[in-house]
């Protein structure tokens, strides 16, 4: 249980692989505290950074998918922040990978994306998507 505990304060996180892991790294709370601060700069982050990169990205549908579930008032509160957080990392322009190294640059993007999508699951509607694919077809 070494790692548990620091300076007598629990700290959050979980064991993985018999180390101790915060759950969130600096840059990803970073992103969130932005989130929060400037929710239409995030989003209008996304789309400026989406128009550069549309099809470049493979993951460009999650990304957009994303963006217009946050964007719908229909969206609840938490699934709001969580998907505006991810985004907010996604446009950092620091990070755990630095964007402008080729291939891996976006892998730790696409992580925190994959993982702010599954939780959650089922937020995301076929007519986000549809609205996504719609962007990415102007994009062309």
């Amino acid at each position: 249980m070494d790692g548990m505990f620091r300076r007598g304060n629990w700290q959050a996180g979980v064991w993985q692989d018999g180390v101790w892991q915060a759950p969130f790294s600096k840059a990803e709370m970073e992103a969130a505290r932005r989130a929060l601060r400037d929710e239409e700069g995030v989003l209008a982050d996304v789309v400026e950074r989406m128009r550069k990169l549309a099809r470049a990205l493979p993951f460009s549908e999650d990304v957009l998918a994303a963006y217009h579930c946050v964007r719908d008032p229909a969206t609840a509160l938490r699934v709001r922040l969580t998907l505006l957080a991810a985004l907010a990392y996604f446009v950092m322009p620091v990070d755990a990978l630095p964007d402008i190294i080729p291939i891996l640059g976006f892998t730790d993007d696409a992580a925190v994306l994959a993982a702010a999508i599954a939780a959650v699951r089922g937020a995301i509607l076929p007519e986000h998507r549809e609205k996504a694919r719609a962007m990415l077809d102007d994009a062309e």
